[in-house]
């Protein structure tokens, strides 16, 4: 996961990508709409609020998919700032291309989504523990454990078909919770990809990249160059990881791009890289899970 010093050395909220029409189109939910175009081809869908019992309580979820049929189901992490409008949007758009998406709140043994402020400011003291403190709480164990009601209550879903596989994405902080849900899933967890992952290769005992044996994944990495240019290590690790594995991965530095750029509402959005890596996971989803 992230940590203190994942953040701090990215300067996550302190440089701003957004035009100001942009920033405050974001405000309301036609903004983010507006910044995240259909496919061509898309289809009609469907979401709701959910409620899906954990081991430890109750998660809230965003629930999303085609109006009609049975279709590969995708597991969503957000990132620190939790399930909020412009997530149920990517899910939303996802789902237009033919999946059935839950994007979860991983802070709901704290509290319900939102778990953030709006447009939150990382360098606020208060916000910034709070959030760093909120995070700190997704163990690995924690994560297994939500992942082991995720993926069962998905496949119980009428929406999402059981003889295809399934998929894992995480943007930032979620990035090593596909890597552990693909490891305690591997037959049923066939496509994986993280946005910006944070702490994906550490010195730890329980660092992700050591899950990677354990996989049966396809795999996109997109990472930041902000990202690489701290750890650059880090995605030859991770190529020889899953090189060993034999195991199909994609792993991508993105050029001019910081920690976060994925992500609509994020203060570094890059509109044309974000839609570069979400074209390269539309071709590892239809290619992974057919």
């Amino acid at each position: 996961m992230c940590d203190q010093d994942d953040f701090d050395r990215l300067d996550y909220a302190r440089r701003v990508a957004l035009s100001r029409r942009q920033f405050g189109l974001l405000t309301v939910g036609a903004g983010l709409a507006s910044l995240l175009p259909p496919p061509a081809d898309a289809a009609q869908v469907t979401g709701r609020s959910v409620d899906i019992r954990t081991a430890e309580g109750v998660c809230d979820a965003y629930f999303t998919h085609p109006t009609s049929g049975a279709h590969p189901g995708v597991l969503m992490w957000p990132d620190i700032f939790g399930l909020r409008p412009t997530f149920q949007h990517m899910a939303d758009r996802l789902a237009q291309s033919g999946y059935a998406v839950l994007v979860v709140n991983p802070f709901y043994r704290i509290r319900k989504a939102p778990t953030s402020p709006p447009h939150p400011d990382f360098n606020d003291p208060a916000t910034h523990k709070e959030l760093m403190g909120m995070m700190a709480s997704l163990t690995p164990e924690v994560t297994v454990t939500d992942a082991h009601a995720f993926v069962p209550w998905l496949d119980e879903q009428t929406a999402v078909s059981r003889t295809r596989k399934m998929a894992s994405t995480g943007y930032c902080m979620g990035g090593p919770f596909t890597l552990r849900a693909a490891a305690e899933f591997p037959e049923r967890i066939g496509a994986g990809a993280t946005f910006h992952g944070a702490a994906l290769v550490t010195d730890r005992p329980d660092s992700p990249h050591l899950l990677i044996p354990r996989i049966r994944a396809q795999y996109l990495m997109a990472i930041a160059e902000s990202d690489d240019k701290k750890q650059p290590e880090a995605k030859s690790m991770l190529r020889d990881a899953f090189a060993r594995a034999h195991l199909q991965a994609e792993i991508e530095v993105y050029h001019g791009t910081m920690h976060g750029w994925c992500v609509p509402d994020s203060s570094v959005y890059d509109h044309d890289e974000a839609e570069k890596a979400w074209a390269r996971q539309l071709v590892l989803l239809k290619r992974a899970l057919a």
